[in-house]
């Protein structure tokens, strides 16, 4: 029973706390009480079924006790040590990444979260290579300090420039705003422009997330990983695949990469390797990255690197990734979900794409088929989208609608009936979309 009302907590919140991504003065959050599973409820007693799994991270659902459990234990033994000492913990965690991770990835350096995972990865990058240069996609987000948000290539970067120097923006393989094809060959071809016109011994490494998140769910089509491995191999440049939000069984395998059997020599974590529990990021580094800092000081470190209590809580996390099966649960009901998706594609439209890959989709909303004119414009909102978020909160279900897209990225353990309820929630809002679609 919480000591405060729901209006004291807003209002508090809101009086003492700086809120992310919006003008504070308009900001009424939800006071939020309890979460378990694909649920969580407001302390009101409001229940809203998760399907965005918070910001794409709550992998396994909402407290989980084993988790919790292996989180209490850890406290009670040794809730911190410097980053400086090994510990069992520490010991386990790294062997059994590198049980997952692809290819030669078999060391780590642990971070805080996805942001400074980014961050540290071109830092080592640029160490190794010695040189300066990143290049970075229009369609992207990898965080939100200094040097990760000038990396960011969508228009949370603008408020934030003049950012690092060095980095420079390159095409996704997608043609223009709507998005409506794709394209490996003419992507890879602009990026080996740019990369020749940069200059090739100026380029340290090609960050980039293997499957876009909240730039709208953009899985690269076949070929183009393969194609930017084959790039970076050709020039000296390290492949650094951003999986903060596709990885740990998000897309149906433990990392986006897996789809195509592209090996990347850095590869980022976050969010899901501890189901967002405690907050933890990861940087796993390919042999010949990682032994040039034998001969080399790795001039980095956290006071909170290696934290116990995170570290226990990934390992738990992985563990009940294993026993419940999610990665192969994520591709069954990814499966679900496209049909879904297409059931509203037939019905609704509004409705001009929708794709997923595992658990993790999108809506695109149109108001023509013909002209795919975005329902609302790019880095803009519209009334009509601002009604069905509306209606979307009115009927307790939780997702992220950003510009004309609804987000599709529920908890690996949702089932099959909680799916139907958040599509069937979704199918009523788009009658708001359809009376704009010409």
């Amino acid at each position: 029973m919480s000591e405060l009302t729901s209006e004291e907590i807003v209002d508090l919140s809101v009086k003492h706390t700086m809120f992310d991504w919006q003008q504070q003065g308009l900001n009424r959050p939800i006071p939020i009480a309890s979460a378990r599973g694909c649920e969580f409820f407001t302390t009101d007693g409001k229940r809203y079924l998760d399907f965005n799994s918070q910001l794409m991270g709550v992998n396994i659902g909402h407290a989980d006790p084993r988790v919790a459990e292996a989180i209490a234990e850890q406290a009670r033994v040794l809730p911190y040590i410097s980053p400086f000492m090994a510990t069992e913990v520490r010991a386990k965690l790294g062997r059994k990444l590198a049980e997952l991770l692809p290819g030669d990835i078999d060391k780590v350096f642990f971070t805080l979260g996805g942001a400074e995972a980014n961050e540290h990865a071109i830092r080592i990058a640029k160490a190794m290579t010695g040189r300066h240069k990143i290049l970075a996609r229009y369609r992207s987000y990898h965080g939100a300090t200094y040097a990760t948000v000038t990396l960011t290539g969508d228009p949370r970067r603008w408020a934030n420039e003049p950012g690092m120097p060095g980095v420079v923006h390159v095409l996704d393989p997608y043609h223009g705003v709507r998005r409506g094809t794709d394209d490996a060959e003419t992507a890879l071809a602009l990026l080996e422009e740019t990369i020749t016109l940069e200059g090739p011994e100026t380029i340290a490494g090609f960050i980039l997330e293997p499957v876009t998140g909240t730039n709208g769910i953009l899985i690269p089509p076949d070929g183009y990983l393969q194609g930017v491995r084959e790039l970076c191999d050709r020039f000296g440049i390290l492949m650094i695949a951003d999986e903060v939000m596709s990885g740990f069984g998000r897309t149906g395998e433990w990392f986006a990469v897996d789809h195509w059997d592209v090996v990347p020599d850095i590869l980022t974590m976050a969010k899901g390797i501890t189901s967002s529990y405690v907050p933890l990021g990861a940087v796993g580094l390919r042999s010949d990255v990682y032994r040039h800092f034998d001969d080399h000081v790795f001039w980095s470190g956290l006071t909170y690197n290696s934290h116990p209590l995170a570290l226990a809580a990934a390992l738990a996390v992985i563990g009940v990734t294993e026993e419940d099966g999610l990665v192969e649960r994520s591709r069954k009901m990814g499966e679900v979900m496209a049909r879904h998706h297409q059931d509203l594609y037939e019905k609704h439209p509004s409705v001009g794409l929708v794709r997923n890959i595992g658990l993790f989709g999108i809506i695109e909303l149109v108001r023509s088929r013909e002209t795919m004119e975005p329902l609302a414009p790019f880095n803009g909102a519209s009334d009509e989208m601002k009604a069905i978020a509306k209606l979307l909160d009115e009927r307790g279900l939780f997702t992220m609608v950003r510009w004309n897209g609804i987000m599709t990225n529920p908890p690996l353990p949702i089932s099959e009936e909680q799916l139907a309820e958040g599509f069937g929630t979704i199918d009523e809002a788009l009658a708001i979309a359809d009376r704009a679609a010409a």
